[in-house]
């Protein structure tokens, strides 16, 4: 399996940007020639091991910073956007890596321009409903605009993160942060009652009453009662952060608004430091997590997704939330693998199969087409309406890390990580492999070879050549 080079100019100018020092002094202090590093700023040659290393000595840099963040991401939603049946040549992957990496400024307009064509297109096929509207201007989803915002923050928001986990932990010891919660909200004048019918929660800011639905489940109560201490306690902290996002509508900002405080409900529910320490100790057992928390596996497998502080880092783990229709609800990944933005997930990743074998938990060792290799770990879960007869919510949660930290989950125990890895995919239109049985659509970036005398798994074969 070859090695993927690592080019890293971007990060190393922030870095460099942020200490505040020069090429010349950067470069002496890492031990090379200015033009070396020059040509590694500017992606003309790659980032050496003994550049890396030093960059560790010498700033304590987290090396792992070099390897993920925005430009990984950017790559993988421009292959995405490119395998619009509209591009007719899509560049190669070199050139999209040198585009997010040397030019992310214009990657995101491309980006943002195939989301607005995408919008048009909707439109136009829905002519008679986009007619007539006042608000018929092109925009962004303010769903799609907020799910981007977290993306590309590495759904790590450091300032809340703290502020949460200052709430649960204020001398650096946790508390009993539900006691905690209660206690503010007597402070604050507020009364917390338990609704029988309604919805999960409802703040009466003219009574100054808090309701919380009785039949919710425990960690669900939980949540949505430290969702409220962060909108009446933090209320300042999340409008800055909103402040600095720019999104471009009033919608965009108030979903916006609703993820940070989910965030720091999830952050203060499990702090940080505390959080990581122990999940290292009972080597990520979800389960173990969720007693030891007071909290849903779902929330725990979001949590451990999160964690991506610099300097104190976790196991970097992909996280998603799938329906029964196969649609993805929640999508993160601190690992290259990157999800799809519109449709559904690889039919072939064993996520889908958790709705079959309720209250399991299901392995997989997979490969995507770029030869990396992942440990995925999936479960059905539900959600009940808290009453007879009402609707149960059903999805299947998948968390997942690269194959080389799963010696570090307790799920890998008795696994032979050398065994047989299951080829899975991104998207069809992206996805190269030639065989695979479940393929919906050809991959645009491959010529098709028509045989009509001739008939495979598929209706057509796929030639080696682009």
């Amino acid at each position: 399996m070859a090695v993927q080079k690592l080019y890293a100019g971007a990060k190393l100018r922030e870095l460099r940007g942020r200490i505040g020092v020069t090429q010349k002094a950067f470069a002496q202090k890492l031990g090379i020639s200015l033009p070396y590093l020059n040509q590694m700023e500017n992606n003309h040659r790659p980032v050496s091991a003994g550049v890396v290393l030093a960059l560790a000595q010498e700033y304590g840099l987290d090396v792992t910073e070099l390897t993920t963040g925005d430009a990984e991401r950017m790559v993988s939603d421009m292959r995405e956007a490119l395998a619009d049946p509209v591009f007719s040549a899509p560049p190669p992957l070199a050139d999209l890596r040198l585009a997010a990496s040397n030019a992310p400024a214009l990657a995101r307009a491309f980006l943002a321009l195939h989301q607005a064509y995408r919008q048009t297109h909707e439109r136009l096929a829905s002519l008679d409903e986009a007619l007539g509207r006042e608000d018929a201007a092109l925009r962004p989803s303010p769903w799609e605009e907020v799910r981007d915002f977290f993306h590309y923050c590495d759904n790590y928001l450091d300032a809340i993160d703290r502020a949460a986990e200052h709430f649960a932990c204020p001398q650096g010891q946790r508390r009993d942060v539900i006691a905690a919660a209660r206690a503010t909200l007597d402070r604050l004048g507020v009364d917390l009652r338990h609704a029988e019918a309604g919805p999960l929660r409802h703040f009466d800011s003219a009574k100054r009453v808090l309701h919380l639905a009785r039949g919710a489940s425990g960690p669900t109560q939980r949540f949505q009662l430290l969702h409220q201490i962060a909108l009446l306690t933090q209320n300042d902290l999340l409008e800055a952060t909103l402040d600095l996002a720019q999104f471009q509508t009033p919608e965009a900002r108030g979903i916006a608004k609703i993820g940070l405080a989910n965030y720091f409900a999830g952050a203060a529910l499990m702090p940080y430091g505390p959080f990581l320490e122990v999940a290292n100790t009972v080597r990520h057992d979800l389960e173990r997590l969720a007693d030891l928390f007071d909290a849903s596996i779902e929330q725990v497998a979001h949590r451990l997704s999160t964690l991506q502080r610099p300097g104190a880092k976790g196991v970097p783990f992909f996280f998603v939330r799938v329906d029964q229709a196969g649609t993805i609800t929640k999508r993160h990944s601190a690992t290259r693998l990157q999800f799809a933005r519109f449709g559904g997930a690889c039919p072939l990743w064993n996520v889908h199969q958790a709705f079959e074998t309720p209250g399991r938990f299901l392995r997989q060792l997979a490969e995507t087409p770029d030869g990396i290799r992942y440990f995925c770990l999936s479960r059905d879960v539900s959600k009940p309406g808290g009453a007879y007869g009402a609707p149960v919510r059903r999805y299947a949660i998948g968390l997942g890390c690269e194959v080389g930290h799963a010696d570090r989950l307790i799920y890998a125990e008795g696994l032979d990580l050398r065994g047989r890895f299951e080829p899975i995919g991104i998207s069809c239109r992206i996805c190269e492999r030639p065989d695979c049985h479940q393929r919906s659509v050809p991959p645009l970036e491959r010529r098709l070879s028509l045989d009509p005398d001739r008939r495979g798994t598929l209706p057509y074969q796929i030639a080696e050549g682009r």
